[in-house]
């Protein structure tokens, strides 16, 4: 881990020899020594350029498990990405005797009370419901000496911003606000500002440091109703693991259903789940059992989820950045992947728009005999 890794403490150089990882990525080289030093971050880098670890080393560095106090809290805005920061929480403080817990809304408050009563060093929670455990004197905030806020645009947005404001609030003002983003509007970075204090700014915009995966993007054009028969033909393609997205959460069971009657392995991910049918459509998507997972983008934001094959839009995305986060679900790490977008000959016009203001190649597709094909091979055949 080059110099990096004699400013942490031994059991996170262990973990880190362990991991099989060689070099750190421009994000974690960036900005670690910064955090190191005690200084507020804003950061944007794209998916897949390891933002956990970026902020995760430097938070279980600086935690004293000697003291029985709070002292580091990490924010997501889904149940799913708490529980996957907390996971790699897990993996990196072995060794060392820091505490951590997961808050999330959804969950038994009973059961995270008595989790509390183990005096965590570290909390993963969602705000809506840590902000009231902290109004209920559940969890004391005093001590704490660093706040995170992962995928903050997705935490600043108004139906967050108020709690995610009041918690910050709730510590000294000593303490070190963190930020970390795969995009960052002008409006969203000066949110951050205001929660921070002199904050350092940093900004990738490529990874030289992790080898590019080939992603592809390409696109099918038919009428709404025939989304889903496309839909099928995907799911019926090869050693496909494959994310697809619809934008309204009502047509997500609707989707998941006609593919299940088909007979094909399709689960379905959205925030009006319990969190137990949450946890098992994502467990058995990561362990093959489902070879499509349809969700909303609340549900899938910021998950890092191993060997996904295709992201598909079913329904276009809404704007460019919701374009990029989708994607970026991925070629994580320096895999490939393939981008498939179903759209109506009125929405190509938008998507031809998103990836010009990208710059990347967009190729459109057929289904021929069961595969993707080029409409040229169509007629190549015909005229056989």
């Amino acid at each position: 881990m080059n110099n990096l890794a004699e400013k942490l403490e031994p059991f996170l150089q262990e973990a880190w020899r362990k991991s099989g990882f060689e070099t750190p990525t421009s994000i974690q080289n960036t900005t670690i020594p910064l955090l190191l030093e005690g200084k507020d971050v804003i950061a944007e880098s794209p998916t897949g350029t390891g933002k956990t670890l970026a902020y995760l080393l430097p938070l279980l560095n600086r935690i004293d498990p000697t003291l029985q106090s709070l002292q580091a809290v990490v924010l997501a805005s889904s149940q799913e990405l708490v529980m996957q920061v907390y996971q790699e929480f897990q993996k990196w403080s072995e060794g060392s005797s820091i505490r951590g817990t997961s808050i999330i809304g959804g969950a038994n408050v009973k059961r995270q009370l008595e989790k509390l009563k183990k005096r965590p060093h570290v909390i993963f929670a969602t705000p809506g419901r840590l902000l009231e455990l902290i109004k209920q004197k559940k969890v004391k905030m005093h001590e704490v000496k660093m706040i995170i806020l992962d995928e903050a645009d997705q935490l600043l947005v108004p139906e967050h911003r108020g709690s995610v404001q009041n918690i910050v609030k709730s510590t000294l003002h000593d303490r070190q606000v963190v930020l970390f983003s795969a995009t960052l509007k002008p409006e969203t970075e000066q949110l951050a500002k205001e929660l921070a204090k002199e904050a350092e700014v940093v900004r990738i915009k490529k990874d030289e440091t992790i080898s590019t995966g080939k992603v592809e993007h390409l696109y099918f054009i038919c009428e709404p109703r025939d989304k889903i028969k496309l839909l099928e033909k995907i799911a019926r393609l090869q050693d496909i693991k494959a994310l697809a997205f619809i934008n309204d959460i009502t047509e997500v069971s609707v989707a998941a259903e006609r593919l299940n009657f088909k007979d094909l392995s399709v689960g379905l991910l959205h925030s009006e789940l319990n969190k137990m049918e949450r946890e098992k459509a994502l467990r058995e998507f990561r362990s093959g059992k489902l070879t499509m997972l349809i969700a909303t983008d609340v549900a899938a934001r910021g998950l890092d989820i191993q060997g996904v094959t295709h992201v598909v839009h079913i329904d276009l995305p809404r704007d460019v950045t919701q374009y990029i986060h989708r994607t970026g679900r991925t070629a994580r790490m320096g895999a490939s992947g393939t981008i498939l977008s179903l759209v109506t000959e009125r929405e190509e016009r938008q998507l031809k728009q998103y990836c010009r203001d990208l710059n990347i190649p967009l190729h459109k597709r057929i289904f021929y005999k069961g595969q993707i094909a080029e409409e040229k091979q169509q007629e190549r055949n015909r005229n056989a």
